[in-house]
């Protein structure tokens, strides 16, 4: 009997479940009303009375759908049990029923109860904006931060004052939170890091880059700190806190290749991915900046891993493509927009991609047939602002640049591809035939057409039309704002008066001098000293760009400098000079009209007439057979090279769509006639 009695009095009595328990049992057995029948039973002087309450506030808000008497059970316990803490609960049930306003007045007079408690500060502030009572949340702020226990609030002010635009009045509340030693705990630290990634996107917003830039780096070498405590203190924590250190590195890389600083964005995206290896976003960013930099392995590299774990992964597929292009496999180019296309026909993103492919690869033939695609997919493709800018993008490549100019028309309003479609726009009003501004060679080869009154009053119209266009382009990014610059003065270039194409010139020089090796500024000076008469100044410019290699993002801007060096080259009879450039630009685009035009006019001038006639049948291809000027041209080659029959076709070509084409009629196709007679 003792050692029963011995074994026994060691042993403990069974402890009860707790009222909260055993509701919540009778919840999950799907019996809301015996738990909430159980809760309701407790009184003040339970010890887990506001666990318990807070349970029955949440069946009723959950299982009830009863904001009414969610909000109830919190008053009760604030009526029953008066604290600082039973009036955030019910503060915070206010916020949770979108009623902020009975929320403020909660948590002001929790905060009377205790008027240091910071995070009771925060929660009014965030009340207020969820009122949208800006104005008032940012008075609240500053009254409660002139006491200076609750300075990080500061950062919350910032956040607001951010979002109203109110940047000054933003980056003195960031300055302010920084003013102070250097910090050594970790909740300091990360306050900072915080507080300087703000910065650097206010001083972003008001274009100071340069600001920005510091003010990242020195979050950089905080973060670093961060992650160096982090581990000891907050193990949990680490991941979050190296995505963060990679979204810094990964901002600093941005800014420095927006100023084509690309060699410094490459190593701090290596960087970023160090903290993140797998971040696919970090990824991507890097294989275009490879692709910048024309570092087609390392491009190749980046892609393949991604692609490795994400084989439907859209970008690094498109990127993809581009590497085939530049290595000159065009059918694996476009065997990746296949691909891409065949899956979703109304991807217009990359149908616009394949579209400047198939131009670059001279297979523009091939575009109508991932139009139709397209259309047959939706029956309100046609109506899409992505088709119709595709439409217009394979109209204007084509040599009709006016129905590519409606097409255009019909996206312009859309917010994704409205600000492409009016810059394509402006550039067709300024350049509607495709001319090398500024070149000499073709100047006074068009006849009479090219000084008629009716072509003065055309274009007078168009540069018109390109200035009211300008007023649309809302750019978000500091190269977009000097894209716009750079259009503008191209306006006043257009109007060919010597005081207006000074003034761009100025500007062309000013964003040269600040952006180091900006093609498109470069081109845009040359372009300017031609049309001033000024051939040696702007050959100078065009060697700078000559020298350097080309780039996907100015490959346009190439491709001209490439044809107006030519030009000069042609004018002052060096031959081999300009067919090497020539021969550059058609390497990166198959369907450069202009630079076969060149080539037959200096053929031509060697009185090779066949070969002449060769490249001018290219030109009149990849023209889609639109230009009268070149069909002339082709239609006199071919009479010198005795191929009078396609003379005689090209001729009638040209006078259908042209009837009254100076000299066609008398130069070429009665001569042409008349040898065929003979």
């Amino acid at each position: 009997m003792q050692d029963a009695l011995n074994e026994l009095s060691g042993r403990r009595e069974r402890p009860r479940a707790s009222p909260w328990h055993t509701a919540d049992l009778a919840l999950r057995r799907g019996d809301a009303e015996l738990a909430l029948s159980m809760l309701r039973a407790l009184g003040p002087d339970t010890p887990c009375y506001v666990q318990c309450q807070g349970k029955m506030a949440d069946i009723y808000l959950n299982h009830r759908k009863d904001k009414r008497l969610y909000c109830a059970c919190y008053r009760e316990m604030v009526e029953k049990m008066p604290s600082s803490h039973t009036f955030l609960l019910l503060g915070d049930a206010y916020m949770n029923v979108q009623e902020p306003d009975k929320a403020i007045q909660v948590y002001e007079q929790a905060l009377q109860k205790n008027p240091n408690d910071g995070a009771l500060a925060r929660k009014i502030g965030k009340a207020l904006i969820k009122t949208h009572n800006y104005t008032k949340a940012i008075s609240y702020y500053e009254a409660v931060l002139q006491g200076e226990q609750q300075s990080f609030l500061r950062y919350d002010l910032a956040e607001l004052l951010l979002k109203m635009k109110q940047y000054e009045r933003c980056e003195g509340a960031l300055q302010a939170a920084l003013a102070h030693e250097p910090a050594a705990d970790l909740p300091a630290l990360t306050s900072d890091c915080r507080a300087l990634v703000l910065l650097a996107k206010v001083q972003s917003r008001t274009n100071k880059s340069q600001e920005a830039l510091l003010s990242l780096q020195r979050a950089r070498d905080v973060q670093a700190k961060v992650l160096k405590q982090v581990q000891m203190e907050q193990p949990d924590a680490v991941a979050t806190q190296k995505q963060l250190a990679a979204d810094i590195c990964s901002e600093i890389a941005r800014h420095f290749a927006s100023q084509r600083g690309y060699e410094r964005a490459v190593k701090f995206y290596k960087e970023a991915l160090v903290y993140c290896e797998s971040d696919r976003k970090v990824m991507l960013e890097l294989s275009r900046l490879y692709l910048t930099l024309d570092d087609l392995d390392a491009c190749q590299h980046q892609c393949g891993a991604i692609l490795k774990n994400d084989q439907l992964n859209e970008d690094a597929t498109l990127m993809m493509a581009d590497l085939m292009f530049r290595k000159q496999d065009y059918e694996q180019a476009v065997l990746h927009f296949q691909q891409l296309l065949e899956r979703s026909p109304d991807n217009y993103l990359t149908l616009s991609r394949l579209i400047d492919l198939l131009r670059r690869a001279g297979k523009l033939e091939q575009v109508p047939r991932f139009l139709d695609m397209a259309e047959k997919h939706s029956s309100r493709a046609k109506f899409d602002p992505g088709f119709n800018y595709c439409r217009g993008l394979y109209l204007w490549y084509t040599g009709e640049p006016n129905d590519g100019l409606r097409h255009f028309n019909k996206a312009r309003k859309d917010s994704d591809w409205g600000q492409n479609a009016v810059y394509n726009m402006i550039e067709i009003c300024l350049n509607p035939d495709n001319d090398t501004i500024g070149g000499e060679v073709f100047e006074n080869l068009d006849g009479d057409m090219g000084n008629s009154t009716e072509k003065q009053e055309s274009e007078q119209l168009a540069v018109r039309t390109a200035e009211k266009l300008l007023k649309e382009l809302k750019p978000q990014t500091p190269g977009g704002h000097i894209q716009l610059r750079i259009l503008e003065s191209y306006c006043l270039l257009a109007t060919k008066q010597k005081s207006n194409v000074e003034k761009a010139l100025n500007v062309f020089t000013e964003v040269a001098n600040t952006e180091k090796d900006h093609v498109p500024a470069l081109l845009a000076m040359a372009t300017a000293f031609m049309i001033l008469k000024q051939p040696p100044r702007a050959r100078n410019q065009l060697k700078r760009i000559a020298k350097m290699s080309w780039s996907v993002l100015d490959a346009d801007e190439f491709e001209k400098s490439w044809l107006l060096l030519a030009d000069i080259y042609i004018h002052s009879g060096k031959y081999d000079m300009a067919g090497e450039l020539l021969k550059r630009c058609l390497r990166h685009n198959k369907s450069c009209c202009k630079a076969y035009e060149y080539l037959g006019f200096i053929l031509e001038k060697e009185q090779a007439f066949r070969d002449a006639a060769l490249n001018y049948e290219l030109a009149w291809k990849y023209g889609n057979q639109s230009n009268p000027t070149i069909g002339y041209k082709l239609a006199f080659n071919y009479l010198k090279a005795k191929r009078h029959v396609d003379a005689i076709d090209v001729c009638h070509k040209v006078l259908e769509a042209h009837p009254n084409y100076p000299r066609m009629r008398k130069d070429i196709l009665d001569k042409a006639r008349g040898a065929l007679r003979a």
